[in-house]
């Protein structure tokens, strides 16, 4: 199995609050790319590579960036054996291809025919998340079906749910279907019309089967003349496989996605002050 991690964003609103900020505290992080950004004791991104290694869950591990931050990506990966950089050859948020270009071009470039776990750049989970877990489920999805692909979720309010794509599962945690960033109405009405139904955000980790990798290309060649925002979100890509193949859900209870400033001060200060077991966290 091996992993992609898509780190080609530009952080624009996370720029635009350092820049803001007349405290001068947060100064240090000026340019410098969100996955790259201190977490507590090393790098945002460090904590996946470290768990991912640690996990044996996979042999390597591709990390998609744009030519802007390249630089800063290599020096940072060469402390690690089992990490390679591509870039999407961007420069500018305007110019950038979407995280579902950025993933189809590492599975091409790298020409990856395995399992791939799927990881946004800006992401971590709190600590009940296991990715031994969530190997020993893919494998329990797997054997029922060899397409069969896994997606994360957790309870969130009614009144969160346009920060997320929301999924609706039914009581064996099968993802039935998922909207990017609903209205509260339209998940109130998808709830009244559907039997169990539970509706969950999905955080951007996947674990995509070997045989649903062909289907990257089928949704960008549909999305050809779309607008970017239809191609960037990689949960519009989750969204339109769950039509097409059998998708499940393994529950965790929570996540820290780095957006702005203030996510940004309150991950780092769970993983200084709160952690509890950094040396397993996430394994």
């Amino acid at each position: 199995m091996k992993a992609v991690i898509l780190a080609a964003g530009y952080g624009t609103r996370l720029q635009r609050d350092v820049a803001a900020d007349n405290s001068g505290r947060f100064a240090h992080l000026a340019g410098t790319a969100k996955p790259l950004l201190p977490v507590g004791r090393c790098a945002l991104i460090s904590h996946w590579v470290q768990a991912l290694s640690a996990s044996g869950c996979v042999d390597r591990i591709y990390v998609v960036t744009n030519a802007l931050y390249q630089t800063a990506f290599e020096e940072w990966a060469a402390h690690f054996s089992n990490v390679e950089i591509l870039s999407d050859q961007t420069r500018s948020n305007d110019e950038r291809l979407g995280a579902v270009a950025c993933l189809q071009l590492a599975v091409k470039h790298f020409k990856i025919e395995e399992h791939v776990v799927v990881i946004g750049g800006d992401t971590l989970f709190k600590e009940d998340f296991s990715l031994s877990k969530v190997k020993q489920r893919f494998s329990e999805v797997q054997a029922e079906c060899e397409d069969s692909c896994l997606v994360l979720s957790y309870h969130c309010r009614d009144d969160e749910t346009q920060k997320y794509g929301i999924l609706e599962v039914d009581d064996d945690l099968r993802v039935l279907c998922m909207k990017e960033k609903p209205r509260p109405s339209e998940t109130k009405s998808r709830r009244a019309v559907s039997s169990p139904r539970f509706i969950k955000p999905c955080p951007c980790f996947y674990v995509l089967s070997k045989n649903s990798l062909p289907l990257l290309d089928t949704f960008l060649e549909e999305k050809k003349e779309a607008p970017i925002e239809e191609k960037d979100a990689p949960g519009n890509f989750v969204s339109w496989l769950i039509s097409r193949t059998l998708v499940h859900t393994h529950q965790i209870s929570g996540r820290f996605d780095v957006g702005n400033l203030s996510s940004y001060t309150e991950c780092d200060l769970y993983f200084r002050e709160k952690l509890q077991d950094v040396e397993s966290y996430m394994v």
